[in-house]
């Protein structure tokens, strides 16, 4: 793949997408939509092949969650696209606006980034989401998605393709870079990293694995997205039942993800509450993970001495605290303070999201405001991070640097600012 080829093509279309009204954006996209649609089998059947490989290299069924896309994954990405199609153009916004002493006037206004790069692992959906957010920010992308959802992308960028030549979009504003098969499985990706000139950003979307190779090599500006080393704090006002109920949530409903719960911390006048009524929440959990006990308990000395040994209770080793399991594995641990929580979790966390379970509102907002995190929560489950949930739509990720964009990206992490300066005759003395 002529790489160099593909990045002149996609500035090209990047140029001319600058100059498109809102309106043939919107149209364009709705046009990918009925396309996606069109080709919705196709695209279960690339998919169903993606899966079969996958399990037959040994991916466990969390991460084959992940990969996975159904009717109803592709109902909610055209749900996705309606969202986002719906949403204020944020190309040529006047952000603001003045007048200087000699007369002259300056406005601060919104403008595309150029050409994005989004490198990702699995999740066939965020093809779509990284294509959309672009092309309707005005930008054009290169995606490079995994090896293990190469069918799924082949046909989910074919189908974007016929999209937009059929409703006279910019077909060239998208192109799919493929792992080689043989040789170096990451050139193209270490290409794409130092094409500096051609890609005007980078943005990576997976495991803290692919994130760091990222940042470690890269030589164009990077939007750091991060991986997910999540908590949640049940404070000693907390309600049982609430509690309980987010840390389930939280857990189980996707655990591969990374808005997914990894590590409980529990205030020591409760967790002889909370920690017997959570582990007995996981047991139904049992036949859907394969895992008896349904999720794996790694404990901290005072939480193993409350729940007792068992086949899904285990004791904490150090390597346990501040990783990121992705499947249906959590650590607990026992604190004897509010302070003592905010103190952990802004130790061992990745600044991505984390939750306090409560019914003191002074407790509440000291969490909110110590905690060093893009996603900060107060009695809700970690799983709402999400763009969507967001009300954005579809989402670039979620970033966790404190430059630019923080948090679920939308369709402004996609831009920069450029200054329009107007006078009449004035140089400067």
């Amino acid at each position: 793949m002529n790489l160099d080829a593909v990045c002149s093509r996609l500035r090209a279309a990047s140029e001319r997408l600058a100059l498109c009204t809102a309106a043939q954006k919107n149209r364009a996209l709705l046009g990918v939509g009925t396309a996606l649609d069109a080709a919705r089998d196709e695209i279960l059947a690339a998919n169903a092949r993606d899966v079969q490989r996958a399990r037959a290299g040994g991916m466990n069924e969390s991460m084959i969650a992940r990969l996975e896309l159904t009717n109803s994954g592709i109902d909610a990405i055209l749900t996705a696209i309606g969202e986002l199609v719906s949403q204020t153009d944020p190309i040529g916004e006047v952000i603001s606006g003045w007048s200087v002493s000699n007369g002259m006037q300056i406005k601060q206004v919104r403008v595309p980034l150029g050409v994005a790069a989004v490198i990702y692992e699995s999740r066939p959906n965020v093809t779509v989401d990284a294509f959309a957010l672009a092309y309707k920010s005005s930008n054009a992308v290169l995606l490079r998605g995994s090896s293990s959802a190469l069918d799924s992308n082949r046909a989910i960028v074919s189908a974007i393709k016929s999209g937009l030549s059929a409703s006279g979009g910019e077909s060239e504003a998208v192109a799919l870079s493929e792992p080689s098969s043989q040789g170096d499985r990451y050139g193209d990706v270490d290409w794409i990293l130092k094409a500096v000139g051609k890609i005007d950003v980078a943005l990576p979307r997976g495991g803290a694995a692919l994130i760091k190779r990222v940042v470690e090599t890269a030589q164009v500006p990077v939007i750091e997205t991060g991986s997910g080393v999540c908590h949640i704090y049940v404070d000693e006002s907390a309600n049982l039942a609430m509690a309980v109920s987010i840390a389930e949530n939280s857990k189980i409903q996707k655990p591969a993800a990374c808005n997914s719960l990894e590590c409980l911390l529990v205030h020591a006048d409760r967790a002889a509450d909370v920690l017997p009524a959570l582990k007995t929440v996981f047991e139904k959990y049992e036949e859907k993970t394969g895992k008896p006990g349904g999720v794996e308990i790694r404990c901290d000395e005072r939480a193993l001495a409350i729940l007792g040994k068992a086949p899904n209770v285990l004791a904490a080793t150090d390597d346990d605290w501040g990783y990121e399991y992705l499947d249906y594995i959590m650590c607990v641990r026992v604190v004897d303070s509010l302070d003592e929580a905010i103190d952990y979790i802004n130790q061992h966390n990745t600044k991505h999201s984390d939750s306090i379970i409560t019914e003191s509102r002074t407790n509440a907002r000291r969490f909110q405001q110590r905690i060093d995190s893009s996603c900060v929560y107060v009695n809700a489950s970690l799983r709402f991070t999400d763009g969507g949930e967001f009300g954005m739509g579809a989402e670039l990720g979620i970033s966790t640097q404190k430059l630019h964009a923080r948090g679920p990206m939308g369709l402004s992490a996609l831009t920069t600012i450029k200054y329009y300066i107007d006078g009449e005759g004035h140089v400067r003395t």
